[in-house]
């Protein structure tokens, strides 16, 4: 849209808009059929997969990475620098190869409340939702709703984003209020279990 600054070097798919006074810098690369709301940031390098919603002021430094039907929030920051100083010990002003940029992930279909913050390096799981105003210092599990400061657990969630229901008389299974979709609870494994103790997994279909 008229006043969107959007490098000659970025890859903007298909039928994405970039509204006004947005800025794509170049290297990244928008999928198909996105959204980028008025004022947004785009850095260098990102990559965000398709259908993808960025809302007004949201903040994705490089070299962060976007799934497929990401949203993110009004206002979200996506950091990319785990120890920020503007100067060095010497106090001497830091220069862009005086550190190195750490990204956030955010998996296919999650979702980033308004005001949250994603302090990099972190993983969002696949249609985990984060609420508005948490600030995300662990990676988060798929499907997984968390909250707060910092950002902890406190239920699952669907597909359709929607808090899912425990099945009664059977413990670690859940499903969904809309769609029906079943969950299962499962231990984490491998690199997972670092950062949480139980993952969730889609055990059947939507009705």
């Amino acid at each position: 849209m008229p006043g969107a600054q959007v490098s000659e070097q970025a890859v903007v798919g298909d039928g994405s808009t970039v509204w006004e006074l947005a800025q794509v810098r170049e290297n990244a690369q928008l999928g198909a059929e996105c959204v980028v709301g008025r004022g947004a940031y785009v850095g260098a390098g990102v990559r965000i997969g398709a259908r993808c919603k960025l809302q007004n002021h949201a903040l994705v430094y490089e070299p962060a990475v976007l799934g497929d039907g990401v949203f993110v929030g009004p206002a979200v920051v996506l950091t990319n620098d785990r120890a920020p100083r503007a100067v060095d010990p010497d106090g001497a002003l830091k220069q862009a190869g005086d550190w190195e940029a750490v990204g956030v992930t955010v998996a296919e279909g999650a979702s980033l409340g308004a005001r949250s913050v994603c302090v990099a390096p972190v993983r969002i799981g696949r249609w985990a939702m984060v609420a508005a105003g948490a600030v995300v210092t662990a990676d988060v599990p798929d499907f997984a709703l968390v909250v707060g400061v910092p950002a902890r657990r406190i239920g699952w969630v669907g597909r359709a984003g929607l808090r899912l229901r425990p099945l009664p008389g059977r413990p670690g299974e859940w499903e969904c209020p809309r769609t029906g979709a079943r969950y299962v609870e499962e231990a984490a494994r491998g690199d997972e279990a670092s950062a949480a103790t139980v993952t969730l997994r889609e055990e059947t279909p939507m009705r």
